[in-house]
């Protein structure tokens, strides 16, 4: 079992900023792909971005360009770097882990899930 456990929401301007951690409980395997997934419409978690153990990183259309994915494998941590936020990236944050090293939109393909950070954008 993996615990995940995600920090850095809060409230911000629209225009503004906010780094989101996600630190796992053990260290990551040789092989995965950590993702961040929030609601979307007619999603219980929908896709936002995601990174694999060799670096690849892939990103949903409407945070292309603002959001920037990474990870720490020294300290077991994934983050999510978020840019120009808008009021419509208000939502709660989760970070995922799959134990395949292929990311994949789907959210039922991950293994571990942390219990999320809320993120409020103000316009």
């Amino acid at each position: 079992q993996v615990g995940l456990v995600e920090s850095g929401g809060g409230s911000v301007q629209a225009g503004g900023s906010l780094k989101l951690s996600c630190v796992q409980s053990a260290p990551l395997s040789n092989r995965y792909c950590l993702g961040w997934f929030r609601p979307a419409p007619r999603r219980q978690r929908g896709w936002v971005a995601g990174i694999t153990d060799a670096g690849t990183t892939t990103y949903s259309d409407p945070v292309k360009g603002r959001f920037t994915i990474s990870r720490d494998n020294a300290k077991n941590t994934l983050y999510l770097q978020m840019y120009s936020l808008k009021p419509e990236d208000s939502a709660m944050y989760y970070c995922a882990h799959r134990v395949i090293a292929v990311c994949t939109t789907r959210s039922d393909r991950y293994n571990f899930w942390g219990q999320g950070t809320q993120v409020t954008v103000s316009s």
